[in-house]
């Protein structure tokens, strides 16, 4: 995992920009893991910590309403996290994390296991969402934690090589 933070904190140097993360069932182990590459001090702003789902709403202002009727662990909920890192903080691109790590479900139909994450990314006209994407790990929770934050990595990695390719190797556009 050092490899993949460690690209993540190369590529986002190279472009010059920074990054927050909104983490609930990774509970900051995606911005430690980047927090453990020397230079990461250079392009990661910060990390929002939001477990519960009033923290959810309350620090990141994601949609009482949102969490209602799609669930705390949800693409819905993934995306709203991300576009409230990006407005809560001064980075130009935010990365999500929301899920059911186990042992125990939510009661309802999302099963032990699943993840959900979102990127966007701040530009002149405002905060756009890049893209959300399900993952079901399987595991013990620690496994299924682990992987989610492998995942999300890998995502951040790939998107800055995408933009540097579709941009003919300039910056991220802003």
């Amino acid at each position: 995992m050092n490899e993949i933070a460690a690209e993540v904190v190369r590529k986002l140097a190279a472009c010059s920009k920074t990054l927050v993360t909104a983490e609930s069932c990774t509970a900051g182990l995606v911005s430690g893991a980047i927090a453990a590459i020397p230079g990461a001090s250079n392009v990661l702003w910060g990390a929002f910590i939001t477990y519960m789902a009033d923290a959810k709403i309350s620090v990141l202002g994601v949609d009482e309403a949102v969490i209602r009727r799609f669930g705390a662990a949800s693409g819905e909920t993934a995306a709203a996290m991300a576009r409230g890192a990006l407005e809560h903080s001064a980075a130009d691109m935010s990365a999500a994390v929301t899920g059911l790590a186990g042992p125990g479900g939510d009661g309802g139909s999302t099963p032990v296991g699943a993840v959900w994450t979102a990127l966007a990314i701040r530009e002149k006209e405002g905060v756009f969402l890049v893209r959300t994407a399900n993952f079901h790990f399987e595991g013990r929770r620690n496994e299924v934690r682990l992987r989610a934050v492998e995942t999300v990595l890998r995502q951040i990695a790939a998107f800055l090589d995408e933009n540097q390719r579709s941009n003919n190797g300039k910056n991220i556009k802003t």
